[in-house]
């Protein structure tokens, strides 16, 4: 598993990439973690978009990391969204019924205009 972290003003896009399972979920947990921390909270919007396009397969363990992180995110006031699952990882979320839980997007892009529209300008000037 490989995680990569950019911040684009308040929101930060951590794309990860390979498998999550029992082996590294602990280590992904915590790069989620970091990530978090690095998105400002308090009266300034910010928040976490978590990239999945990369991930081919993430398993039971992988997910309660996502959602400790989200539960963090939600006491921190901070925004969490989930973008990019690939067709598999859209049915395991949905078999596990996180669908129902997580903010789910198509793209970062689209996570960040609906989650920390300010930080959508410098995102796009980034492409």
């Amino acid at each position: 598993m490989n995680c990569n972290e950019t911040k684009f003003g308040g929101a930060v896009v951590l794309k990860v990439a390979g498998r999550v399972d029992l082996s590294n979920a602990d280590e992904f947990k915590d790069k989620l973690t970091a990530a978090l921390g690095n998105a400002p909270g308090g009266s300034a919007t910010g928040g976490l978009v978590v990239d999945l396009g990369g991930v081919d397969y993430i398993s039971s363990a992988g997910l309660r990391s996502l959602m400790i992180v989200f539960k963090a995110s939600k006491a921190a006031g901070k925004q969490f969204a989930i973008t990019s699952l690939q067709p598999l990882l859209m049915e395991i979320f949905t078999i596990s019924r996180f669908h129902l839980v997580f903010p789910l997007f198509d793209t970062a892009r689209a996570a960040i205009e609906k989650q920390v529209p300010d930080a959508l300008g410098e995102f796009d000037s980034h492409k």
